[in-house]
């Protein structure tokens, strides 16, 4: 990899960590015994102070990140909030996170909601609370020159995807940079560590840019707006209420991001066109 490249991201893949991929035998097309790398999932399970939250299937390799994002894209977590300790047990597979305030969320994960993420995503019915409340950056701005050139470096940076696939990316980026690259099992356990990455540094996110593998549903919407970063792009393609959810928020939603094509349906004001 380019060393301008290497120098750029803050934290990316490790295709190379045993924990996360086991080699398996299987038989190919033509009959003969192979053997092929396949990731593992764990469920893992989060506490916020005393109350059991939720448990996720996961690639578990940054579960205190993952923990941290999830509470604060399910509003569970505030701004203003303090973290007293991160806990992560990893015999039992479970994340305490423990916070000054106290909590209390019975009520509310009673209103729990499946959606249509890989390995069950959830959506409370309260989250477009804090969804409406949020004023994106207008004056961040991303080239076309970037775009493309951002989808040259992701696609050559060595990843779980490029080892052994089943398995959906996030990138945090800041104009033709790649800054945090998360994968797992599903795209909003991606997107949910880099929250909590960003949370527990101070990271702004208001001139970054979301980039996605995965679609552009109503989930990922919701939680890059939650984050305050103005746009999102994925080399996949759009759903109704993505579109719909990102027109309202003023969110630059540009999909099918292949090559130096793409698709922008909403917020292309802030789109700058210098290659042809």
């Amino acid at each position: 990899m380019d060393d301008m490249i290497e120098d750029s991201y803050i934290l990316r893949p490790d295709p190379g960590n045993p924990k996360l991929v086991e080699e398996v035998s299987g038989i190919a097309h033509d009959g003969t015994v192979v053997n092929t790398v396949v990731m593992v999932e764990r469920p893992m399970t989060i506490f916020l102070n005393k109350h059991e939250i939720v448990t996720m299937m996961t690639i578990c390799d940054y579960p205190e990140f993952l923990a941290v994002g999830y509470l604060i894209n399910q509003n569970m977590l505030f701004a203003d909030d303090e973290i007293n300790a991160i806990d992560y047990v990893d015999d039992i597979e479970t994340v305490v996170v423990r916070t000054a305030r106290e909590t209390n969320y019975e009520d509310k994960l009673k209103k729990k909601t499946l959606t249509s993420g890989c390995a069950q995503g959830t959506v409370f019915g309260d989250m477009m609370e804090s969804f409406a409340t949020v004023k994106l950056n207008q004056d961040c701005i991303v080239k076309t020159s970037q775009l493309y050139n951002l989808v040259k470096i992701i696609n050559t940076t060595p990843s779980l995807y490029l080892e052994a696939g089943a398995i959906h990316g996030c990138l945090l980026c800041q104009d033709d940079r790649p800054l945090i690259y998360m994968e797992d099992v599903g795209r909003h356990n991606a997107v949910d560590k880099i929250a909590g990455y960003m949370y527990l540094e101070g990271m702004k996110g208001d001139d970054k840019l979301m980039y996605t593998t995965g679609r552009l549903t109503s989930e990922m919407v919701i939680k890059t707006v939650q984050m305050g970063i103005p746009i999102l792009a994925s080399r996949s393609g759009f759903t109704a209420w993505g579109v719909d959810l990102a027109r309202k928020a003023g969110l630059t939603l540009i999909g099918r991001l292949r090559g130096q094509r793409f698709l922008a349906l909403s917020g292309q004001s802030r789109i700058i066109y210098d290659t042809i």
